[in-house]
């Protein structure tokens, strides 16, 4: 089936309540294309490799995570940055980029998904954080060891483990926030967990964890957001009918 990219774009905003969020970077259409959609491409970054294998693919529109014209970034279209989107305009591509709204959205947000593929119980946004933090009852059911196997076995890699000597083995509750989120964990004790999951670590973040009592496992950011974007086109594959693929570019930050 085909739509039109003004169709497409209704809808995924409709879906990702777009203006609902004060956001680092414009949600939505970010560089338009061709009007008529029948072959979606999907990705964690719009970088010069998923660009690339989308163009060779026969991609009409591009839906990522992490798009272009971030806060403080620079306006010039140069560089890096330049490269990229002329090979959009070239091929007469759209780009379509939701950063905050798929981490937090129930259904298809990263959050969400990662539980999903860790096979972990449901969680629950926490009120009053917009959807970034989610909480999860493991009620001792697993170690911490446990988990960082099973993370390192369902995302194809060896995670970063800060164990606290405060914090139980045996895991009561977590908070979960992907990608670079490791400055939440101050949120994450008051919430009471005894672990907290994300995808980055600073320098900072050892100590922290130690010292607030809370273990603490950087599971990567590539890695803990490749999952929302593919729910996202399995449900625009389902409704709209669009032909969607995932193309990745490994990344182990």
């Amino acid at each position: 089936m085909t739509t039109s990219l003004h169709t497409l774009i209704q809808t995924l905003d409709d879906w990702m309540q777009a203006d609902s969020f004060k956001d680092y970077a414009p949600n939505g259409l970010q560089v338009e294309g061709r009007d008529a959609i029948h072959k979606l491409a999907l990705g964690v970054t719009a970088s010069a490799d998923v660009i690339e294998q989308a163009v060779g693919w026969g991609a009409d529109a591009l839906l990522v995570h992490h798009g272009y014209f971030w806060k403080n970034e620079s306006a010039t279209l140069t560089g890096i940055k330049g490269r990229r989107i002329r090979a959009l305009l070239e091929n007469q591509m759209s780009l379509i980029a939701y950063h905050l709204p798929l981490d937090c959205h129930p259904e298809f947000g990263n959050n969400k998904t990662l539980l999903d593929q860790l096979d972990l119980p449901d969680g629950s946004p926490i009120d009053g954080e917009g959807g970034l933090l989610w909480s999860v009852a493991l009620d001792g059911q697993l170690s911490l060891d446990q988990l960082a196997d099973r993370i390192a076995s369902r995302l194809n890699r060896t995670p970063t483990v800060i164990r606290s000597p405060r914090a139980k083995d045996r895991l009561e509750r977590m908070i979960i926030c992907t990608g670079g989120a490791q400055d939440y964990i101050t949120k994450a004790q008051r919430y009471g967990a005894d672990i907290y999951l994300s995808g980055e670590i600073s320098e900072r973040t050892t100590h922290e964890a130690r010292e607030l009592g809370v273990h603490y496992i950087a599971a990567g950011h590539h890695a803990t957001e490749r999952y929302g974007v593919q729910a996202l086109g399995s449900k625009i594959s389902q409704t709209m009918g669009l032909e969607t693929a995932f193309f990745d570019d490994h990344n182990p930050a």
